[in-house]
């Protein structure tokens, strides 16, 4: 069958457009897409601060005075972020339940028997620290969102703040963070 002469008609297909930025506002946009920009969204970096959408239609950015403020709120944002995620560790280790010390016999390299002992931990699923916990875990996955999302925005301000934010966060609240240690390995 020869198929180069068929037509077909497709004036019932429905095509829906996302509005473009304006020349004036994003003037970096790359090439790419059927109009030269990816269906609206910037997929370059940039530094601009007018006409800059932020997580919500309503939230525009048009003056450096915006954009410092939502540089601030965005690093808080990211503080915030990495302050829950050792916050929820911290939440976890203080409700362990069911502690059990298990211990096995291991053959030494001599021929002497070594013991190595074993800690289990439990947690009660309905427990108030459980709920804590899911609703911590709830406000964390949605805190990473918005965040990627702002990254996503590839405004160079609004990333350095993610990544600033993130960082800072890691520095205040990291340094708490438990670091295990097994004695019984010795490939280090």
């Amino acid at each position: 069958m020869n198929h180069s002469t068929m037509q077909m008609d497709h004036s019932h297909h429905h095509h829906h457009t996302m509005a473009t930025p304006s020349s004036t506002s994003h003037d970096h946009v790359g090439g790419g897409g059927h109009d030269g920009n990816h269906g609206g969204m910037v997929m370059t970096f940039y530094f601009g601060y007018k006409d800059v959408e932020l997580l919500f239609s309503g939230l525009l950015i048009n003056s450096p005075g915006e954009m410092v403020g939502a540089c601030i709120g965005v690093f808080l944002l990211a503080i915030l972020y990495e302050g829950l995620k050792i916050g929820r560790e911290v939440l976890l280790r203080r409700s362990q339940v069911n502690v059990r010390y298990n211990s096995m016999p291991l053959p030494g390299t001599d021929g002497t028997v070594l013991m190595e002992t074993h800690k289990t931990v439990g947690q009660r699923m309905l427990s108030p620290a459980h709920f804590l916990q899911t609703l911590l875990h709830i406000i964390q996955v949605v805190v990473s969102y918005f965040l990627m999302l702002v990254f996503m925005t590839y405004n160079g301000y609004l990333c350095i703040a993610v990544a600033a934010g993130a960082g800072m966060g890691y520095f205040l609240f990291s340094w708490r963070k438990a670091v295990v240690v097994d004695i019984t390995e010795h490939c280090h």
